[in-house]
């Protein structure tokens, strides 16, 4: 009798125990439905969230405008790349009556039947290449862009994070402050300005060479604007000084963003401020260097043309003319705007490929991309 009892005790148990649980999950299912629901009403936008929302939408409508009349509409002209383009009364009659001549431009930049000569001569891959540089305005050109571009790459950003690491470590409120204020207002001088000061300093009575004469390293000043071995890290140093305050002013607010008991707890467990660096600071801020660095591979093609101009000469010529010289001394100075066009193509082009295999090697290896 009672474990007849007990089984029905336990078959009511289980049909309540059936019973909540179905209860649960309609439950579920309501919430479900309503959440869609809900959903749903919020992707409509009603006439009074549109007048809520009115001046936003006039101010986002105006970048759009902008953007769309001074970056996308702009490459119409693209089609000048593949044209004998000549002007006319207007840009519209010059696009239509230009004659079409396909690929002839490109094939005038890359000079690719220079190469084939020169490895048929030398039989060797290397010496063909080098031939092909030295022979090729343009290639040689590509060879100087992306040299000093990774140069200022690399260089800026190793010391933008060294030296907001550094300022970190300042405990004066009021040194640090002052530090970083004089570090970032040489990024507000023009290039001629910059360039200004860097032929005083390194002119034949400048600075520099009285320190060399002082110490005895040379006998006579040293001209180093003749030498095409100095003209790269000339730029990489002025790039240096004058953007590493500034870059560093993002880096510092990412180290600011690290949650302070990392600290603490790594200060109890004995870790010194080199410890600290390595395993909080430097992992902290990986995200932000990752992005940054994504970004300004992009931006490597862009290696200067204001420095690179100013500081260039006939003696260095051969490793101080990047894309942007180019393009002004044949679009704007012998008038083919053909061939201009066509260098600045092949610009953009490879900058955008830059930046997605960037983006994907960091996706790749763990890492926050840009899309």
């Amino acid at each position: 009798m009672a474990y007849e009892n007990d089984q029905n005790v336990n078959i009511e148990g289980s049909e309540s125990n059936q019973a909540n649980t179905g209860s649960g999950a309609s439950n579920v299912a309501r919430k479900n439905d309503y959440y869609e629901e809900s959903l749903k009403k919020s992707k409509k936008i009603s006439k009074g969230e549109l007048k809520r929302q009115a001046v936003l939408l006039i101010l986002g409508a105006i970048f759009v405008v902008y953007g769309l009349v001074f970056y996308y509409l702009p490459l119409l002209g693209w089609i000048m790349a593949f044209q004998n383009f000549k002007t006319k009364k207007n840009f519209w009659e010059s696009i239509s009556k230009s004659k079409f001549v396909g690929l002839g431009k490109f094939k005038f930049l890359f000079q690719l039947g220079t190469l084939k000569e020169s490895f048929e001569e030398t039989h060797n891959l290397f010496k063909a290449i080098k031939a092909w540089i030295d022979q090729a305005d343009f290639i040689r050109t590509i060879r100087n862009t992306f040299g000093m571009g990774a140069l200022n790459l690399v260089s800026s950003t190793i010391m933008a994070i060294l030296f907001a690491i550094l300022l970190n470590e300042v405990k004066n409120k009021y040194g640090k402050k002052f530090v970083q204020t004089v570090s970032y207002l040489p990024h507000f001088l023009s290039w001629i300005i910059v360039t200004g000061i860097l032929r005083d300093v390194l002119s034949s009575t400048g600075i520099v060479n009285d320190i060399l004469r002082l110490l005895h390293i040379v006998d006579d000043s040293y001209n180093f604007f003749m030498h095409p071995l100095w003209f790269w890290p000339i730029v990489a140093m002025s790039n240096i000084w004058k953007e590493t305050g500034w870059n560093a002013i993002i880096y510092l607010a990412a180290i600011t963003a690290i949650d302070p008991c990392l600290y603490e707890a790594a200060e109890i467990d004995g870790a010194g401020r080199i410890n600290k660096i390595r395993y909080i600071t430097l992992p902290g801020i990986a995200p932000t260097i990752i992005i940054l660095l994504v970004m300004n591979i992009g931006n490597v093609l862009n290696a200067g043309f204001e420095v690179q101009y100013l500081l260039g000469n006939g003696l260095v010529q051969k490793v101080s003319q990047t894309i942007d010289i180019y393009v002004l001394q044949w679009g704007i100075g012998k008038g083919d705007f053909s061939l201009g066009t066509a260098a600045g193509i092949f610009k953009s082009v490879v900058a955008i490929a830059l930046i997605a295999i960037s983006n994907t090697i960091a996706k790749k290896s763990g890492q926050s991309g840009l899309f």
